[in-house]
């Protein structure tokens, strides 16, 4: 993996592009630099273990459906994480080019990277990286969503066989899946990567 190309490929393609050798490192740059703000996040176990709902919501408004507040559902809060001026995601595969693949089942997480607020950053961990797209997709597909589809129970047969069958059934987590090829029109976008395995 030749990460400085990759950084350049990122730059061209219009991301802003940081990078960290530890995951505490990156916690504390978007720790200071989100403040004040309205915050959505998509499920991600990466930010999750990274604890950025604590660090931000000490000194933001953040909605995250991992982390409900009182008296809200989780259908609420996916909502509300619609409409803030700063979206966080992981992603479930990147190819050295820069093109972002990430796939989703109930929609909410594609949606807040696409649209309606004015900054997203993508935080990652090397493992996320592939050489090419196609490898990317793969990754998505036959690494990240089959433990996701455990950490989740589903029943699919990702969860029990540990690569995707493109089943149909109720617990199908992988719904829907984008390539994002460059920022939005209208979004400045972070692609935060750090020197670490992380996440699924």
């Amino acid at each position: 993996m030749d990460l400085e190309t990759m950084q350049m490929n990122l730059a061209r393609r219009g991301y802003i592009v940081s990078v960290f050798d530890t995951a505490e490192e990156a916690a504390e740059y978007l720790d200071g630099r989100i403040d004040g703000k309205n915050v959505g996040i998509g499920g991600s176990v990466t930010l999750d273990k990274m604890g950025m709902y604590q660090r931000l919501s000490a000194h933001n408004n953040v909605e995250w459906h991992w982390h409900l507040k009182e008296g809200e559902t989780v259908q609420e809060a996916r909502t509300a994480a619609m409409t803030g001026d700063v979206y966080l995601s992981s992603v479930n595969g990147i190819s050295e080019a820069g093109e972002i693949v990430n796939i989703d089942g109930a929609g909410n997480r594609l949606a807040g990277t696409l649209f309606g607020h004015s900054k997203v950053y993508y935080v990652l961990g090397i493992n996320k990286i592939r050489p090419t797209l196609e490898d990317a997709i793969g990754r998505a597909r036959n690494i990240a969503a089959p433990l996701n589809a455990k950490r989740l129970g589903c029943e699919t047969p990702c969860e029990k066989r540990g690569v995707c069958y493109d089943c149909q059934g109720a617990d199908r987590i992988c719904r829907a899946m984008t390539i994002t090829y460059a920022p939005m029109m209208g979004q400045e976008t972070e692609v935060v990567i750090i020197r670490k395995f992380l996440g699924l």
